[in-house]
Parts: C-alpha cells; sequence; structure tokens
C-alpha cells in the first residue's frame, strides 16, 4: 500500500486531513469492532461538515486521494460519504427510525425530445402506493419528491444529498410540508437517452426491515426478484404514459447513490444506440454511411470514452456520444494492458450490431475538452483531432417534441 506524501497532507484543510486520518485508520484495521468505532468517528464529521456552512470538503477529500492514487482509502471515504448523506436514524413520537434516500430509475430513449417527468399529486400517491406494497416493508414511511428528475436536477454534492434526507425524512414524519424541490438546471436537456429519478426517502422503526425482500426466505433472489417484478407491474401504467414514444427500462428501487450508478450503467449502451437512430431518421444518414472513431479521455486515468461521429464522405464530426467510466475498477483496466474490461471493444461491438461497420479505435488519453461557448463537449475525429460536432445546415438539430 502506498502511503499519502505526509506534507502534502499537512498542507490541506484540518477537516480533509481528519478524514484522511479515519480513512487511514480503516484501512489498517483488522476486525469489525474497530471499524465500526472508526467509522463513528467519520460519520460524526461529516454529520458536522453536512449540517454546516456550504463547503467541498469531503470533494476536496476525495480529489485529493485520487490524484495520490490511494485506491483503498478512496473506496472507503466514498462509502462513508454516501451513507451519512443518504441515511440517517431519528427519534420521533418515542420511536427511533432508520431513513434512507431512495430512487427509483428509468432509462429511455427516443428519437424524440424525452419529457420532463412532471407528475400529478394522483400519480404521486399511486406511486407512493405501489412502493408501499410492491417494494417497502410493511408499516413504512415514505415522502417522494414531486416529479421525476433528471440528473441535472438531483443533488450535485453530498451535501445536497443529506439536505435531501433531511427534508424527505421532516415530510415523511409530518414535521414538515414543504416538497424538495429539484435544482434547476443551467439549460433545458435535448438528449435522445437519458435517465429520470422517482426520488424519496423511505423510514422504518430501527430493527426492522426496510425492504419487503428482507423477509426470511429459502430463495432470497426469487423474493428480490418477484418484488420488482411486481414494482414494475405497478408503476409503469403510472409512468409509461408520460413516455409516449420512448423505450423505458425500470429499474430496481434501491439507495440513492447505488442506483444513481447503475442508471449511469444502464444508460450508456441507450445513449449510443439512440444516436444512431437519430441520425438515421433525422440527417437520414444510414448506419452504413457513419464512421465511429472511439478515443480515452481523461487526466491521469481514464474518465470516459467520447464516440465522434462521422460520414464516409467527410471527416467533420456530425455527433458524439460519452460512455462515462463508473468505476476505480474500469479506470484501471483502461490503462492496463492485461485488462480483461475492454470498453472500446465493447463500444465497437455495439456499433456494429447498430449497423455501423467503420469503427476506429486511437490510442493515447485525450482531453476532456468543451467548447467554452455554449460547453458541448467535443469528439474525435478520424485523425484523433477533437471537434465540436456540427451537422449539415440543412438539418435540424434539435430533437422532435411529441410530448
Amino acid at each position: 500500500m502506498s502511503q499519502l506524501n505526509p506534507k502534502l497532507l499537512a498542507q490541506q484543510p484540518k477537516e480533509v486531513q481528519r478524514l484522511v486520518n479515519y480513512a487511514d485508520a480503516l484501512v489498517r484495521s483488522g476486525s469489525q469492532v474497530e471499524d465500526r468505532y472508526w467509522q463513528g468517528l467519520a460519520a460524526q464529521l461529516l454529520t458536522k461538515l453536512y449540517a454546516g456552512r456550504r463547503n467541498n470538503t469531503v470533494e476536496q477529500t476525495l480529489e485529493l486521494l485520487g490524484n495520490q492514487q490511494q485506491h483503498q482509502h478512496y473506496e472507503i471515504m466514498m462509502e462513508l460519504a454516501e451513507s451519512q448523506a443518504e441515511s440517517l436514524r431519528i427519534e420521533h413520537n418515542g420511536i427511533h427510525y432508520d431513513a434512507l434516500l431512495f430512487s427509483a430509475p428509468l432509462t429511455a430513449w427516443t428519437r424524440y425530445q424525452l419529457p420532463q417527468g412532471t407528475l400529478t399529486d394522483t400519480q404521486r400517491q399511486e406511486l407512493v402506493a405501489a412502493l408501499q406494497s410492491s417494494i417497502l416493508a410493511e408499516g413504512s414511511l415514505c415522502a417522494l419528491v414531486p416529479d421525476l428528475v433528471s440528473y441535472d436536477e438531483m443533488p450535485q454534492t453530498y451535501q445536497q444529498a443529506y439536505e435531501w434526507t433531511q427534508a424527505l425524512t421532516a415530510k415523511a414524519l409530518g414535521r414538515s410540508r414543504d416538497d424538495v424541490r429539484p435544482i434547476a438546471p443551467q439549460e433545458a436537456s435535448t438528449l435522445l437517452a437519458d435517465a429520470r429519478f422517482l426520488v424519496g426517502v423511505a423510514l422504518v422503526p430501527v430493527g426492522q426491515a426496510l425492504f419487503r425482500w428482507q423477509t426470511p426466505s429459502d430463495n432470497a433472489n426469487a423474493a428480490h426478484l418477484a418484488c420488482i417484478e411486481q414494482w414494475v407491474q405497478k408503476c409503469s401504467p403510472i409512468l409509461g404514459p408520460l413516455f409516449t414514444g420512448c423505450q423505458i427500462q425500470y429499474l430496481a428501487p434501491n439507495a440513492y447513490y447505488v442506483n444513481t450508478r447503475e442508471a449511469d450503467r444502464e444508460i450508456r449502451p441507450l445513449s449510443v444506440q439512440a444516436g444512431v437512430t437519430w441520425l438515421q431518421t433525422a440527417a437520414n444518414i444510414t448506419p452504413d454511411q457513419l464512421r465511429a472513431v472511439i478515443v480515452a479521455c481523461g487526466n491521469e486515468l481514464v474518465e470516459e470514452y467520447r464516440v465522434g461521429f462521422s460520414t464516409l464522405a467527410s471527416p467533420t464530426v456530425i455527433y458524439g456520444c460519452i460512455w462515462p467510466v463508473l468505476s476505480q475498477e474500469e479506470a484501471e483496466a483502461s490503462l492496463s494492458d492485461d485488462n480483461h474490461i475492454d470498453i472500446p471493444d465493447i463500444i465497437a461491438a455495439l456499433l456494429k450490431t447498430l449497423g455501423v461497420q467503420h469503427v476506429q479505435r486511437l490510442p493515447g488519453l485525450h482531453s476532456t475538452e468543451i467548447c467554452d461557448d455554449c460547453h458541448a463537449p467535443f469528439f474525435p475525429d478520424i485523425h484523433g483531432e477533437m471537434q465540436h460536432p456540427e451537422l449539415p445546415d440543412e438539418i435540424d438539430l434539435d430533437p422532435v417534441q411529441l410530448h
């Protein structure tokens, strides 16, 4: 295990130093008893940071650990930060409750513009009832964010997630009537493939099961799958009509951060599929006329892969897709000669099933460059030059608004 530079650590704010020291202690710990001690101290500090003035101490700590390639420390700290932001223990009317911030994602792709996911009061009430009868344990309490939200409308920091957990918990307990309002995005999304999230908090008395699949069973996996199947059956008649003209996949409700990553994973191939389909339907460019170029982008490690599309007749990039790297394992494997996760090969195989036969993979690590004016990402041409995608003038860039 490599050591963090002591001089570099000494230059950091006191709270960052303490968090790093707690993570280091947990790496060295040899028992659950010791783990619980250090986890308790870390939880106290994290709660203090989340409840205080707006700061980025936790994000700063993770950035430091990532830059110094302290992978064990990074994973431990991220797990602690997420857990403390999305869960809490609270007393109400003499009863102690465990509360969890959860989400129920759906992924959708279309050749039109995706809807925003506005819910009526009736739909929200029906979704709470569906959750309580299929996913959440009997006797649970639940409160939801009023509408389905996109990535840009969800908490962007651990502190914001903690605030949502606190506010929705108060709502579920009847301590507040105020709704949690999504974060206003800087600009409207025109993505052809994206995720929408039903976000809420569920509470149960301490010591009781939170999910129905926690009920003792001879086949826990079958019980889990049965709960998910019931959820899909009950929520699809409520949410399906909001996504006319879309291909939808419903993901299992689960803890907030786990499901954010799971939705990311599911949306990656859908964004490529939606892009190729849209170029064919809106721009009248068939897959066999396309060339796709795949490059790795990031600083020291691969953070994402970018796919630039051009026609066989011109090197100009006309469209692009981003395939984010979602784990330390994926990032490290991308730089290894002996890797078992070859994401460019996965992307290339997907493109060929969609009819794109001309696929190039370029070596090296490129920058995550964006346009200074419109903040759109740049994508590679056949020479590895990062370009702003530009469709021919006669083609309307904006997806059709169906809803």
